[in-house]
């Protein structure tokens, strides 16, 4: 499955690829990739499960199979997906393969969705070079699956650390996303 668009402007051609992350919690996994350079867009949605545009309601029962995502739309010209890699890996407990921090149900769990196979190729080199990095006392087990049908969050989680800010840094904390930062990524 390959997600490529292709823009135009005055000055030439640009193309834009899609990268998808689960990593718990997708309102957390918002804000590491927003500033970037290259970055045209990140969208929090649905992926991987067994019901056709569902909704947060659904999601959240752990029943249908989606994992919460993240899926970004990049120029890989100027932010290569290397770096997505990158800045993604910091921002969970790659030793944890079913859920994150207090985010304990199926779709909190980790995952990079590749859509093409130099994604997935670049992904499986990531983890295995920070499974060999001697970080964690036990194995990387982040899932590497192929990217499926993306649906797009209900409006009101798109953006949602600027929409609600005070409610957003209480859910990280909750959530235990900063710990498993302090924890794991401090050093």
């Amino acid at each position: 499955m390959q997600h490529v668009h292709i823009y135009s402007q005055e000055w030439g051609i640009y193309v834009l690829h899609k990268a998808t992350f689960a990593g718990g919690c997708f309102w957390c996994m918002v804000t590491p990739f927003e500033e970037q350079p290259g970055i045209h867009g990140i969208v929090s949605g649905y992926m991987g499960g067994t019901v056709e545009n569902p909704t947060y309601e659904q999601v959240l029962t752990g029943e249908t199979g989606h994992l919460e995502v993240v899926q970004i739309t990049f120029d890989p010209s100027i932010f290569p997906y290397e770096k997505l890699l990158e800045l993604y890996w910091p921002q969970i407990d790659p030793t944890d393969a079913t859920g994150q921090g207090n985010d304990r149900t199926s779709q909190y769990r980790a995952a990079i969705l590749y859509h093409n196979e130099e994604q997935r190729l670049a992904a499986a080199r990531s983890r295995e070079k920070l499974d060999q990095s001697g970080r964690f006392d036990k194995p990387v087990v982040t899932a590497i699956e192929e990217a499926s049908v993306f649906y797009p969050a209900e409006e009101y989680h798109q953006n949602f650390h600027k929409k609600d800010p005070k409610y957003y840094k209480e859910s990280r904390v909750y959530s235990g996303r900063d710990a498993i930062i302090e924890k794991y990524w401090s050093k």
